[in-house]
């Protein structure tokens, strides 16, 4: 079998660059993109900013804490959109095997490649090469025979970096990384695998799958299969929606009932027009709600029918609400609510053009 090709290149600071790039003034100093308010999140720091301890998904009072010269500015969701298509058209000039991962970053499988470039890392430097003197932007980018490495190498000479992981060094490159950095090993999977005493990838290759998926489930194979440096999974250039949703950060906290049904109608309406945009038809719907004090909790239901309007919506929104309990000492931080589970195969959506991104307003 040939052995794939897989690049995955990632714009470094995406949103502080691009407003970086446009504005002069905003050039070489601490930089947020954010909402600049008490419920404020940081979407992107600048590199300047990093160097202060501002990341991104940080509250925007800890991150000016950090930095008090940190200059904020508020998103242009249509400008990023507008180069993350220009970033697009230059990987089709390679490839039509892209996977979107969000609105900065992609996949690409250049194993049979447009211009039939021999090697992968040569596609990607010559990608970068084109997005520094295109757009005035940097990337990083990973290049190794797998999905799974190819990001791990993206994130590992980051900024403006080109890591490629060979065939043959990757199981000793595997062996020294911490899990942490193990694509899908969040922060209490972490948590777990250090109390278990797994710490890098070489003490994660020493437990048995089985005893794997006795802790963590089916995602115990995955873990198994990449601490070996084994990632079958294809480039998948379509984009199946499998839920649309929105949701709601408030500007102060909530508890009068009367304003919680005022805010469940208001993100309903909101509901309603993103599942048109989209086109999307589902029978699920969950309500998530998040207390002042960061606790979440979230009540599903299923209809006999897809939901597309408010009056198929408003009714079991309100329903799951009453489910749900707040009080002046528990009040409300934010309110969701999303529609998945299409009715039928014919439901799913599939997307092959480039995601638009979201700001996280919420952390």
């Amino acid at each position: 079998m040939e052995e794939r090709k897989i690049i995955h290149v990632d714009m470094d600071a995406f949103f502080a660059a691009v407003e970086q790039r446009d504005k002069p003034e905003l050039r070489g100093i601490p930089l947020a993109v954010g909402f600049d308010g008490d419920r404020g999140v940081v979407s992107t720091a600048s590199y300047e900013a990093r160097r202060f301890g501002v990341h991104s998904a940080q509250s925007i009072q800890v991150a000016k804490r950090l930095c008090p010269q940190l200059t904020i500015v508020l998103p242009d969701f249509h400008r990023y959109k507008a180069v993350s298509e220009q970033v697009r058209s230059i990987f089709l000039d390679y490839t039509d095997q892209i996977e979107p991962i969000s609105i900065d970053e992609a996949f690409l499988d250049v194993t049979h490649n447009k211009k039939g470039i021999p090697l992968a890392v040569d596609i990607a430097e010559d990608i970068r090469r084109r997005i520094r003197e295109e757009l005035h932007l940097t990337a990083s980018a990973g290049v190794s025979y797998n999905k799974f490495l190819a990001k791990i190498a993206s994130d590992y000479r980051k900024p403006d970096g080109l890591c490629v992981i060979h065939p043959d060094k990757a199981v000793e490159f595997i062996s020294q990384l911490r899990v942490e950095k193990f694509w899908g090993v969040g922060p209490k999977t972490a948590a777990r695998m250090h109390s278990m005493g797994i710490f890098t990838g070489e003490q994660l290759r020493r437990v048995s799958k089985q005893h794997l998926v006795t802790v963590f489930g089916k995602v115990g194979t995955v873990y198994y299969d990449f601490a070996r440096g084994i990632d079958p999974r294809p480039v998948e250039t379509d984009y199946v929606r499998k839920s649309v949703g929105c949701e709601q950060t408030f500007m102060q906290d909530i508890s009068l009932r009367s304003a919680v049904v005022v805010e469940l109608y208001h993100t309903v309406l909101e509901l309603e027009g993103r599942l048109k945009r989209a086109e999307f038809r589902g029978k699920t719907l969950t309500l998530k709600v998040k207390y002042a004090d960061f606790a979440q909790i979230t009540r599903s239901l299923t209809a006999d029918k897809n939901l597309k309007t408010k009056a198929d919506i408003l009714p079991l929104a309100k329903k799951l609400l009453a489910e749900v309990d707040y009080s002046a000492s528990h009040p409300i931080r934010l309110i969701g609510l999303s529609v998945s589970n299409p009715h039928t195969e014919d439901d799913l959506v599939r997307h092959p053009e480039w995601i638009e991104g979201c700001l996280p307003f919420e952390d």
